[in-house]
């Protein structure tokens, strides 16, 4: 008994007869359940610690009354701290694979999460929520942009924070300055196409863009030059009645150099 007190679970020899006899053998099924329970304790200790094992429990006490309650209140006490944390692995994992439709579930069972273990389960719905929320705007912005060419959209920001909003604020500046080019772009050749010959594009631009962008005033400079000299020869001819000018054609390169096309600016030339 003293050794059992110091926690060394030594069996008695048994030996004698009667009440002896009878004390030894109680005695020692005293040590076998305290030696299964200290063993079970190990092994689960072991998978949890060495090999990550979340569903390793103690296996049920040979006795009864608290023997077996012992037994249940550690496998209750590591289903509380393994449960969120498994939950919240499946919602990792989850995210990992692309599915940003998974929480974690803050009650467990019949009982709420409480304190850390809530707070764990918080975070990792909140980091979903951001998630999916800057995800959704900048796929919904993306999606009207390239694929509906639908420009001037905007991801929503409210509800961001941090890495989540800076991303979405890219994406933002990203449309609004690529809509402002194109928009810019198309506006000229428009009012090409209508024969004013007065605009250019003035929007910032970089890289193929401004590429673009000069190729575009470089062809808007010639046919207003275009323009001008085949209007100057009509006048002189048609109107002033002096024949044998001629357009110059410096600056004026391509069919440029030939013809003009049928649209308003042409026709009044």
């Amino acid at each position: 008994m003293t050794a059992a007190r110091d926690g060394d679970f030594a069996k008695v020899p048994e030996s004698g007869h009667g009440m002896v006899a009878e004390l030894t053998a109680v005695f020692n099924q005293i040590m076998d359940r305290s030696v299964h329970f200290t063993t079970e304790v190990r092994r689960v200790r072991r998978e949890l610690v060495r090999h990550g094992r979340l569903d390793e429990r103690l296996s049920a006490s040979p006795g009864q009354g608290l023997w077996t309650s012992r037994v249940d209140d550690v496998n209750q006490l590591l289903d509380a701290l393994v449960a969120p944390a498994a939950n919240a692995t499946r919602v990792l994992d989850a995210v990992a694979g692309g599915d940003l439709t998974q929480r974690v579930d803050l009650h467990d069972g019949t009982r709420q999460l409480r304190g850390d273990l809530r707070r764990l389960g918080q975070a990792v719905n909140r980091m979903v929520d951001q998630l999916s929320l800057s995800t959704g705007e900048v796929t919904r912005v993306a999606r009207e942009v390239g694929t509906e060419g639908r420009l001037g959209g905007r991801a929503k920001v409210r509800g961001l924070s941090g890495s989540w909003r800076d991303v979405t604020e890219a994406v933002n500046t990203m449309a609004s300055r690529l809509t402002a080019q194109v928009r810019d772009i198309a506006a000229v050749t428009t009012a090409v196409a209508r024969g004013d010959l007065t605009r250019t594009v003035t929007v910032e631009a970089t890289g193929e863009l401004l590429e673009l962008k000069l190729t575009v005033n470089t062809m808007v400079d010639q046919l207003s030059a275009f323009a001008d000299e085949v209007t100057r020869v009509a006048r002189e001819v048609g109107t002033e009645g002096q024949l044998g000018g001629r357009a110059q054609v410096r600056g004026v390169s391509g069919s440029g150099r030939t013809s003009p096309t049928t649209s308003t600016s042409w026709r009044r030339t």
